[in-house]
């Protein structure tokens, strides 16, 4: 019988039954006969008592214990997936002696286990800045740049940058309303449009000066542009300043507000400069920076981005299909709508969303029928990822909020 002492518990096992299994390291201890390739194999050797020592976890070689006797390796749902494949490597024994259902099992916890991981360091990295202070030390106006990089980036390093926060907040919501405002007809007046230009004029100006105050503090220029916060701000505040230039054309000829009027309903550039303000709604994506629930939201998008892909495969493949249905049964009928599929393609997507607007509705039996059809897929379609998507929202949300809260 060979000796083996693992953590401090004393097994014994035949060296006929470890000769069986050479290419493990027991295996290998059973048949070395060089007393130095056989203390290299193990962690210590106790002359008196005659037994080898393994500074492991005898918990787990109860269980590579019993694969020498019985030859399958079991695997028990308590134990880390990790640890034990760690373990079974160093022993030197394969997965495949375990029984397949065992197999499985194991592979679908080491799944989870690198999946679990790998979203709880995604879920730390979304809320850690992209540089931190310590990276200022050393360079040039290294002090300046990071109490400057604190007051943007680190809204809870002091009041200052508290508030800075806030009033980005509350400049995104002004920009906002100060868009919608200029829509309205009883702003379109010299009065309303003087105070929507001074409040663009402002927001602009906080913005910009927001934007000037993240690059100085940035240590590094290329980092700074390819990160997505900062491609928001640059989208933020362009449209201003291209519409002063597309406001300015030939300046020298005419007044501002004639030329203004030239180049909206005259020129092409109108339509250009319409396009260039509606650009301003993307402001909104700034509060993303200051808000938990944003983060969470677009997180579970990046992670399920497979099952909304799914999803709209599915709504895809109900529109082509019942709008086909419902103009094969309809088409018929006199002064229909669904004169054609293309035609039955909106009827199919607003009832597959169940949301049935009711201006094409089917007159025939067979087309309600194929009506009620379409409505109940829609149901069941749309309530299949909804609590998938939840559940992960709220897990992703209580993280960021758990993780937020740490730091």
């Amino acid at each position: 019988l060979l000796n083996i002492n693992v953590g401090g518990k004393l097994f014994q096992i035949a060296y006929k039954v470890l000769a069986q299994y050479p290419i493990t390291r027991l295996g290998k201890l059973a048949l070395y006969t060089d007393p130095v390739k056989k203390l290299q194999l193990c962690d210590d050797y106790l002359v008196q008592k005659n037994e080898y020592f393994f500074d492991r976890d005898p918990s787990i070689f109860h269980y590579i214990f019993h694969f020498y006797r019985s030859g399958v390796l079991w695997v028990m749902d308590e134990m880390c997936p990790s640890n034990f494949v760690e373990e079974i490597e160093y022993w030197g024994i394969h997965l495949k002696y375990s029984q397949r259902c065992c197999r499985i099992l194991l592979e679908e916890k080491r799944d989870e286990l690198s999946e679990y991981l790998k979203i709880e360091k995604e879920l730390e990295a979304e809320l850690e800045p992209l540089e931190s202070g310590t990276q200022f030390d050393g360079k040039f106006l290294g002090r300046f740049r990071k109490m400057v990089w604190n007051l943007v980036e680190n809204p809870y390093s002091s009041v200052p940058a508290k508030i800075i926060a806030v009033m980005s907040s509350f400049f995104v919501l002004i920009s906002i309303v100060g868009m919608t405002l200029s829509t309205v007809e009883e702003m379109k007046n010299k009065t309303g449009k003087m105070w929507m230009e001074q409040m663009e004029m402002i927001c602009a100006i906080f913005f910009t000066s927001e934007y000037l105050m993240r690059l100085i503090s940035s240590s590094s220029f290329k980092n700074f542009l390819r990160a997505a916060f900062n491609a928001i701000d640059l989208v933020a505040i362009l449209p201003f300043y291209i519409q002063l230039l597309f406001e300015n054309l030939d300046d020298g000829e005419m007044q501002y507000h004639e030329e203004l009027h030239k180049v909206e309903n005259v020129s092409k550039l109108g339509k250009v400069l319409k396009l260039i303000k509606l650009m301003r709604i993307f402001r909104i994506l700034k509060l993303a920076r200051h808000s938990t629930g944003l983060r969470a939201f677009s997180f579970t998008m990046r992670q399920c981005y497979q099952q909304v892909c799914c999803l709209l495969l599915f709504i895809a493949m109900g529109v082509f299909t019942f709008s086909a249905l419902i103009h094969s049964v309809e088409h018929d009928v006199p002064g229909t709508d669904f004169t054609s599929i293309p035609c039955a393609w909106w009827w199919a997507a607003v009832s597959l969303s169940t949301v049935g607007y009711g201006d094409t509705v089917p007159d025939t039996i067979l087309g309600r029928m194929v009506a009620f059809v379409c409505i109940s897929f829609g149901i069941i379609l749309n309530g299949m990822p909804i609590s998938i998507l939840y559940n992960k929202f709220s897990d992703y949300y209580a993280k960021l909020k758990a993780h937020e809260m740490s730091q």
